[in-house]
């Protein structure tokens, strides 16, 4: 078996929590606590939760915009967690992200051409004669024209703008891209063209994908892999198709229990998750889920269950399956 792209190992990130006169730290938020998964080669991998688990954390985690406060990352085999901001500089360019907001993600005051075409002359992929036909050609992948170059961000919609940001992210040719949250603010009509063009681009140049969502139907639709995030923590981790054939985790049976159904013969009573998310500040002992669990048991409340593997490459972390 091939090695994986990505390897995370333990990963943690504490917030401190500063108050008081002097401005003390007083607690720590576990935005992500000890949280350990890989990425394959030519895989897309699908990051579902609610809005606060640490989705958006550990994505830019991987990619050390946010650096870790404990745990390893490896990149192709490498350990990057520690490199400094030069050796990182020469590992980036494989290593991008496909942000969620297309309004605030491109700057107002660049053209196209400037926001595609930077980051090649800085990373020295294409020098000032040959950068235009590049630019050209990274622009057609997404499906925008080349007379778009001189144009400015105001000028598109937001389906034109995540197309722009698309593009910005295959400009440096890269091996691991984060979407996060990529299609939550567009339309629908829009949504399935964007699913359809990171689905394109991920086949043609054998990308590996952490496509971050809240949408199970837009995760089924990507995804051969599914993690599912709770509070900081991953307590469900399997193929696609067998996590919607059979969610085992109660916190993933009822997503699956809330999602719209697509087909209006199988709409039903949805089901509502009961109680508020805890504050990462304050997390519950033991399963964090428990106080919403409604199959909770009483080591449930003391006792944080060990990933028991239920099914191939299925996994998840409940005392239910211990």
């Amino acid at each position: 078996m091939a090695a994986p792209l990505l390897q995370v190992q333990s990963l943690k990130k504490y917030f401190p929590v500063y108050g008081g006169l002097l401005a003390s730290v007083t607690g720590q938020a576990k935005a992500v606590d000890d949280v350990s998964f890989e990425v394959g080669r030519g895989e897309i991998l699908g990051l579902v939760g609610e809005s606060g688990c640490g989705k958006t954390t550990l994505g830019r985690m991987t990619l050390r915009l946010v650096e870790p406060t404990a745990g390893k990352i490896f990149f192709e085999g490498a350990e990057i967690t520690a490199l400094n901001k030069k050796a990182m500089n020469r590992i980036r360019p494989r290593m991008q992200i496909v942000f969620q907001d297309p309004y605030s993600s491109l700057n107002p005051r660049f053209t196209v051409e400037r926001i595609v075409g930077e980051a090649m002359l800085e990373h020295g992929l294409a020098d000032r004669d040959r950068l235009r036909g590049k630019i050209e050609e990274i622009l057609e992948k997404v499906g925008l024209s080349a007379r778009y170059m001189k144009r400015y961000p105001h000028e598109f919609s937001g389906g034109q703008r995540q197309r722009i940001g698309i593009a910005r992210a295959l400009a440096l040719n890269p091996r691991y891209i984060v979407c996060d949250e990529p299609v939550s603010a567009l339309d629908v009509s829009i949504q399935a063209q964007i699913v359809n063009l990171l689905q394109k681009i991920q086949r043609e140049g054998d990308l590996s994908m952490l496509f971050i969502s809240h949408d199970l139907n837009v995760v089924k639709r990507v995804s051969q892999r599914t993690a599912v995030m709770y509070l900081g923590k991953i307590v469900e981790t399997a193929p696609t198709p067998a996590l919607n054939a059979n969610p085992a985790h109660p916190y993933t049976q009822a997503l699956f229990a809330a999602k719209p159904a697509m087909d209006p013969k199988k709409r039903g009573r949805r089901t509502i998750l009961g109680g508020d998310v805890p504050s990462p500040l304050n997390p519950p002992s033991g399963c964090h889920f428990h106080p919403r669990c409604p199959k909770v048991m009483d080591h449930c409340r003391t006792t944080f269950p060990q990933p028991v593997q239920i099914g191939e490459d299925h996994v998840v972390q409940c005392h239910l399956y211990g």
